[in-house]
C-alpha cells in the first residue's frame, strides 16, 4: 500500500491562539495547530497513526524547533453535500494550494473539489449520506491546518498490494487475444491461401494452450480426474500435429470466451474488508483533564470519556455518565422507535444519537463492540467461489472416460488419427462453457436493469434452488418507520379529528419519529392544523405548547401525569405501550397510536411465496413473543415458523440449522444485526437502504426498495435455469448425432468442429433471451 505523509492538525488548543491571534481571526473563524505526524488512511492508502508530540502557541519558546502553523479562515455557505468556505492563505501561497487540494482529492468522502486563489474560495462537495454535515466540517478543519505544513510530503502512491500484478497468471496470460491470433493465422493460411509460416501459426496455438494445459494438469494432479480439459487439450494437439490449425485455433477460441464470460459472473463488488470503525465517523470528541479534544476514532481507548453530539453515532459500548439522549438503535436492534437513555443506562456502537448529547465511558472499542461481534461472526460465515458451478459442466466431465475410450477405439480399428481427434472434439463441454455462462450473464444484466443487483452467477444459481426464505421483521417486512394507525377521544365533546389537530400543532417542526409521523397522518387526513404560540419539549417526555390559548400536553402517559392530568380513564384493558397521550386544560381528550406498519407489499408477497412459490417463509425478530405471533398470524407465517426475541447469534443459528436440515435458505435483512444470518445464508438479500455492512455482505441488493424484487429475482432465476437446461439440449443432441458419424463412418475433424462450434453459438445466442427480448419493466423471460 502506498503512503501519504503528513503533518496532522488538532482542533484542541484554540485558548491561547485566539488570545494572541485576536485581532485577524474573523466572527465564526477557528484557529488549529498542528500537532504531530500521521500516516493518512485514504482510497487504497495504508492506516497509520502515530501522534510524536504536542505544542501549543503558549509554549513556543520552549519548543522553537516545532513550527506552529495556524490558518484563518470560515464558513460561507453551507447545505448538505455542499460547503463554501473562504481562506485567505489561499491568494498568497500556491504551496498551500497544491497541498490542500491534493489532500481533498484523495479523501474519500470527498466527490469534487474547486478552489479559486484569488477569490480565497474553497467550494467542495461530499458524500451527505455517508458523513454527517458536523463532522464533515471538523475533517475540513483537519485538512485545511495540515496542508499548512511546509514539511508535508505528499508522495507517488504506488501500486496497491491487492491489485493483480503482472505475475499474476491469471490476468497477465493473454489466452483470449492469443486464441484470436491463432484463428487469424489460420484463416489466412488455409482458407484465404496466404503464405503464412506454419511454425507461426502452431507456436501461437501452442501459446494460447498453455491455460488449458494447466487446467488439465491440475486437474489430474489436484484432482486425481481427468477432466474435460483433458479430451480438450488432446484434440488440440492431435489436429494441431496433423497441420489442421483452423480446427484447434477454434477450439480455443471458444474455450477462452467461455471462461472470460464466467469469470464475469462472479461477484461484481468486491468484499470489502469489514472493520467497524470504517462504518463509523473518522474523529470523535473525547474529555481529558477536563478539556473536550477531538481525536481520530483509532485512538480512543477503553476508559476515555466519549462525548456524542445530536446526528453522531455512538462510536463505542459504554454507559452514560452525564446527559441524556434519544438513541436510533435500529439498524443494531432491529427497534424502529428511538429510545430514551440517561445516566447509568448502557449505549452501543453504530447507535444514532437523534436528540440530546451524552457522555459515555467507553468500555469496548470497534470490533469488540456488540456490533463488531456481529461482524466478525459474519466473517467466520464459510466463503463460496462466487462463480456459477456450472452444473452442466459436471455432467459433461462424466462423459470424459467414455469418450477417450471411444476415441482411443476408433484409432485401434481405424489407425486414423483424425477420425479419433473428430471424437474427441464433439464433446459437450465447449458448447456448455459459453451457453451456460452466457446465460448467467444475460439474466444478472436483466436484473440489474429492473432494479435488482444479483452480484453473481453462484447467487442466481442458488435463487433458483431456493426452498425457504427467512425475513427479518423491522425494516424487512415492515416499514421500519413509525405511522399512526389510529386516533382515540376520550371524551364525548371533543372529536377524534380535533384531538389529532391540537397533537399535530403541538408536534409540528419537531425531529422526533413519532411527531413526524403525526404529522404526516394529519396532512393525510386533511386536518386543519391551528398555530402554537408557546412550546417547551421535554426530551423522552413529550411537548408542552399553547393553543387556542389553552395549556397543551403530548407525550408519555408519565409526562401528562407530571403535569397534572387526570388519567383515570385509563385502565389495563385499555392501556398499550405505542401511544401518545393528548390532554388540554388538565383534561384528558384522547391518545394517538402508532406503530412500525407492514409494507403495503408484504402480504402480497408473502402470500405469493407460501401458495404459488411453495415456500417455507419463516420470521425472524427481535420483539417479544406476543408482538411477534401477532404479526405472523397477519402475513399467515406459522407459529414454528415464527422465531421472537432474536439477536444477532440467534438469527444465524436459526439460518444455520435450516441449512443442515438440507434447506437452500435465503435470508433478508438490512440491519447490522441481520449480516451474521445474511452471510450463512446459501443466498442473502438486502435493500439498496440498508445498513452499508447488510448491502456489502448481501448476494442480492434490491435497489428500489420492494419486497416484489424477491419475486423476480427467484423468477428470473428459474427461468435462466430452464435456459441453460434447453442450451443443454441444444449442444448435446448434434453432437451425440455428429460423434456417431464419425465413428460409424468418419468425419473431418474440421467438420466435427463446425458441428461443436455451431451449436455452441446457437446455445449462446439462446442464452441472451432474457436482455434480447424487449419486455415491460415488471414482466419477466419465459424459458
Amino acid at each position: 500500500m502506498a503512503q501519504l505523509t503528513v503533518q496532522l492538525a488538532s482542533p484542541s488548543v484554540q485558548k491561547s491562539a485566539e488570545t494572541e491571534l485576536k485581532e485577524e481571526v474573523p466572527l465564526g473563524a477557528k484557529v488549529y495547530e498542528t500537532v504531530g505526524t500521521v500516516v493518512l488512511a485514504q482510497k487504497g492508502y495504508k492506516t497509520e497513526a502515530k501522534q510524536i508530540g504536542k505544542t501549543s502557541l503558549a509554549n513556543r519558546n520552549r519548543h522553537p524547533h516545532q513550527p506552529i502553523s495556524t490558518v484563518v479562515y470560515s464558513l460561507v455557505h453551507a447545505v448538505p453535500g455542499r460547503m463554501r468556505l473562504r481562506i485567505p492563505h489561499l491568494r498568497h501561497n500556491a504551496a498551500y494550494v497544491q497541498r490542500l487540494q491534493t489532500l481533498l482529492e484523495v479523501d474519500p468522502l470527498i466527490t469534487s473539489v474547486r478552489i479559486k486563489p484569488a477569490a480565497a474560495s474553497l467550494v467542495v462537495t461530499y458524500k451527505s449520506s455517508a458523513v454527517s454535515d458536523a463532522k464533515m466540517r471538523s475533517r475540513l478543519s483537519c485538512l485545511i491546518m495540515t496542508a499548512n505544513d511546509a514539511n508535508v510530503v505528499l508522495l507517488e502512491p504506488k501500486k496497491p498490494l491487492d491489485a493483480k500484478t503482472k505475475d499474476d497468471p491469471e490476468t497477465a496470460w493473454p489466452g483470449l487475444q492469443l486464441s484470436a491470433v491463432a484463428t487469424g493465422l489460420a484463416v489466412l493460411g488455409g482458407p484465404l491461401g496466404f503464405a503464412v509460416p506454419p511454425m507461426m501459426v502452431a507456436g501461437t496455438i501452442a501459446l494460447a494452450t498453455l491455460p488449458v494445459f494447466q487446467r488439465a494438469i491440475a486437474g489430474v494432479v489436484m484432482q486425481r480426474k481427468l477432466t474435460i480439459d483433458v479430451l480438450d487439450l488432446l484434440a488440440i494437439v492431435i489436429t494441431t500435429v496433423q497441420g489442421q490449425f483452423l480446427t484447434p485455433a477454434l477450439m480455443l477460441s471458444l474455450i477462452e470466451i467461455g471462461e472470460n464470460i464466467r469469470d464475469r459472473t462472479a461477484r461484481s463488488s468486491k468484499m470489502q474488508t469489514l472493520d467497524l470503525l470504517n462504518s463509523l465517523g473518522q474523529f470523535v470528541w473525547v474529555e481529558r483533564n477536563g478539556e473536550k479534544v477531538q481525536i481520530s476514532i483509532k485512538e480512543v481507548k477503553s476508559g476515555d470519556t466519549v462525548i456524542v453530539y445530536p446526528g453522531e453515532q455512538v462510536p463505542v459500548d459504554g454507559n452514560i455518565i452525564r446527559g441524556k439522549a434519544l438513541l436510533d438503535e435500529q439498524k443494531l436492534t432491529g427497534e424502529s422507535v428511538p429510545v430514551l437513555k440517561t445516566k447509568g443506562q448502557p449505549v452501543f456502537a453504530s447507535t444514532l444519537v437523534r436528540e440530546g448529547s451524552i457522555y459515555i465511558l467507553a468500555e469496548r472499542i470497534g470490533n469488540d463492540t456488540r456490533a463488531g461481534q456481529s461482524i466478525k461472526l459474519m466473517e467466520e460465515a464459510p466463503v463460496h467461489d462466487t462463480r456459477m458451478e456450472n452444473c452442466a459442466i459436471k455432467i459433461a466431465e462424466k462423459a470424459v472416460v467414455p469418450t477417450l475410450l471411444l476415441g482411443g477405439a476408433v484409432f485401434a480399428v481405424t489407425r486414423n488419427a483424425a477420425r479419433a481427434a473428430s471424437v474427441l472434439t464433439l464433446d459437450f463441454a465447449t458448447g456448455i462453457r459459453v451457453s451456460v455462462p452466457t446465460t448467467v450473464l444475460a439474466a444478472l444484466t436483466y436484473a440489474a436493469r429492473h432494479g435488482i443487483l444479483i452480484r453473481s452467477g453462484r447467487a442466481l444459481e442458488q435463487l433458483a434452488e431456493v426452498d425457504t426464505i427467512v425475513f427479518d421483521k423491522t425494516g424487512t417486512l415492515t416499514k421500519g418507520e413509525v405511522a399512526v394507525i389510529g386516533v382515540d377521544s376520550f371524551n364525548s365533546e371533543v372529536s377524534e379529528e380535533r384531538v389529532l389537530a391540537i397533537a399535530a400543532a403541538a408536534e409540528q417542526r419537531l425531529t422526533h419519529p413519532v411527531a413526524e409521523a403525526v404529522i404526516r397522518y394529519a396532512e393525510a387526513q386533511q386536518t386543519v392544523i391551528p398555530s402554537r404560540s408557546k412550546w417547551n419539549y421535554k426530551l423522552g417526555l413529550g411537548v408542552e405548547a399553547e393553543i387556542y390559548g389553552e395549556a397543551v400536553f403530548v407525550g408519555s402517559e408519565r409526562f401528562l401525569r407530571q403535569q397534572g392530568v387526570d388519567m383515570e380513564v385509563l385502565n389495563d384493558r385499555n392501556r398499550i405501550n405505542s401511544v401518545i397521550y393528548v390532554a388540554s386544560n388538565g383534561q384528558l381528550l384522547g391518545r394517538i397510536r402508532y406503530s412500525d406498519i407492514l409494507r403495503p407489499e408484504t402480504r402480497e408477497v408473502i402470500n405469493h411465496l407460501l401458495t404459488v412459490e411453495g415456500v417455507e417463509v419463516h420470521m425472524l425478530t427481535g420483539d417479544n413473543q406476543r408482538t411477534a405471533k401477532a404479526v405472523a398470524a397477519e402475513l399467515g407465517i406459522a407459529p414454528a415458523y415464527t422465531h421472537a426475541e432474536a439477536f444477532p447469534e440467534q438469527k444465524a443459528a436459526v439460518v444455520r440449522e435450516l441449512h443442515e436440515q438440507g434447506k437452500t435458505v435465503a435470508f433478508v435483512g438490512d440491519g447490522i444485526n441481520d449480516s451474521p444470518a445474511l452471510a450463512y445464508a446459501d443466498v442473502s438479500v438486502s435493500f439498496a437502504h440498508g445498513s452499508e455492512i447488510a448491502r456489502e455482505t448481501a448476494d442480492v441488493v434490491l435497489m428500489e426498495n420492494d419486497l416484489h424484487g424477491i419475486l423476480e429475482a427467484i423468477a428470473l432465476a428459474r427461468n435462466a435455469k430452464k435456459l441453460i437446461r434447453q442450451n443443454t439440449s441444444i449442444v448435446a443432441i448434434p453432437n451425440i448425432v455428429a460423434m456417431a458419424i464419425a465413428v460409424l463412418f468418419g468425419l473431418n475433424p474440421l467438420g466435427a468442429t463446425m458441428v461443436n462450434n455451431g451449436s455452441t453459438i446457437v446455445a449462446g445466442v439462446n442464452g441472451l433471451r432474457p436482455i434480447l427480448k424487449s419486455s415491460p419493466k415488471k414482466a419477466l423471460p419465459s424459458a
